[in-house]
């Protein structure tokens, strides 16, 4: 059984890594960022809690790695998690093979984004750490659980039997840990229809029923859903066509349009943090209170429309950085489902600490909770059960050879 396990977390230009030790109770984390320019540099904390600040000019993602990994030397991990944004199908964490690398590369044009930089982490640590096993923990795995009546498009049918075309869902590590974590709080472990709000410059909306995903915001692409920093959530599909005829704007230009100009960033023409809007608005900035009132009010209409996947609403859990320290954002998108039920406690939810768990409702109606989310603890998990399974199955396989013998 592993003691101590590296999640690495690669982006284009980034580098997440945490190491995981004893149970996770202590935890090493940095972050790589501008990797590929001058003003690459890594930020972290590392043995003792004391503070990481290193410069490396023009370091590309193995550099990163090796000089990160430099820190852990007194701390050898023993297995690696890598999230992984996009599986396909896959239904769950796999151990690094040959074949499921390839099922990675072969999901890339549904994470065009996302998937390349993961095989780049992929192989960096591969040549770092040949020998130890290395599992590949997915984003989409979680709501593989989704009826088929929640994830097909109305599309011609070919493009769903031959291309994939469908609805996938992301964010799912932090939905699966949130609403397991949430649920034991309520003192209904995995049991019951629970509704889940990651919200943070990506955001998004699960319904989950006895622990596993009925719906969710996110479609063939974390483009789809509720309003997020940069992106633009749901929009009419003919924007495209509009902006093409209109504009002369071609395909590459409107999918850039849409991912990193949009959302509360596009609304406000100020940010996409969503404490410089609320301050913002506070000292009459129209733009921003507009682009808080969208945010709010797309996320209620999600959450409502998520609710018809769910036999009851037996609560609700709020996530992610905005989730989990905005009182203001959790209060104004309750005001939003008056018919729902919910019965905020303003003084319980003005009071709960930045980044601690509590319950905010006044006990009526369905309950409501703030429950800090862990992707790194639950890729670490998961990552402890894949090699475990596949330690008990060779175990097996030897004692099965042996009696043969």
């Amino acid at each position: 059984m592993p003691k101590s396990v590296l999640v690495i977390n690669c982006g284009s230009s980034s580098i997440k890594f945490a190491l995981l030790l004893e149970d996770q109770e202590f935890r090493i984390h940095g972050l790589a960022e501008n990797l590929g320019t001058p003003e690459a540099r890594i930020k972290g904390v590392t043995v003792g809690n004391e503070p990481v600040d290193i410069r490396i000019p023009n370091a590309d993602h193995k550099q990163a790695l090796e000089v990160g990994l430099e820190r852990l030397a007194n701390y050898k991990p023993d297995a690696i998690g890598h999230r992984i944004v996009h599986g396909g199908t896959l239904t769950k964490a796999e151990l690094l093979t040959d074949d499921i690398i390839e099922k990675i590369r072969q999901a890339t044009p549904l994470a065009p984004l996302h998937n390349p930089a993961h095989l780049v982490g992929i192989e960096a640590t591969k040549r770092l750490f040949p020998d130890l096993p290395q599992v590949a923990v997915f984003d989409t795995a979680f709501h593989q659980t989704m009826p088929e009546h929640a994830f097909r498009y109305a599309l011609p049918k070919f493009l769903y039997t031959e291309h994939n075309v469908r609805r996938y869902g992301f964010h799912g590590t932090s939905h699966a840990y949130v609403s397991e974590r949430g649920s034991e709080l309520a003192g209904s472990f995995k049991q019951g229809g629970w509704l889940t709000a990651h919200l943070g410059n990506g955001s998004s909306t699960c319904a989950i029923w006895n622990g596993q995903s009925v719906d969710t915001s996110m479609g063939l692409t974390p483009l789809e859903g509720v309003v997020m920093g940069t992106r633009s959530g749901d929009v009419d599909p003919s924007i495209h066509s509009f902006l093409a005829s209109n504009l002369g704007w071609d395909i590459y230009k409107i999918d850039k349009m849409l991912n990193s100009q949009s959302g509360l960033l596009g609304l406000s023409n100020l940010s996409n943090d969503m404490r410089t809007l609320i301050e913002a608005s506070e000292q009459g900035n129209e733009d921003a209170s507009i682009a808080i009132e969208v945010f709010c009010y797309r996320l209620a209409k999600s959450l409502a429309a998520l609710s018809c996947g769910l036999p009851r609403i037996d609560g609700l859990f709020f996530t992610g950085g905005i989730g989990e320290n905005s009182a203001y954002i959790r209060e104004k998108t309750l005001a939003y489902l008056p018919h729902f039920g919910f019965n905020l406690s303003k003084e319980q939810n003005d009071n709960l600490k930045r980044g601690t768990e509590g319950r905010i409702d006044a006990g009526k109606g369905p309950q409501i909770w703030v429950v800090p989310t862990d992707e790194e603890g639950r890729i670490a998990k998961e990552t402890e059960n894949v090699v475990n399974e596949v330690s008990q199955a060779a175990a097996k396989k030897f004692e099965a050879d042996v009696a043969m013998a």
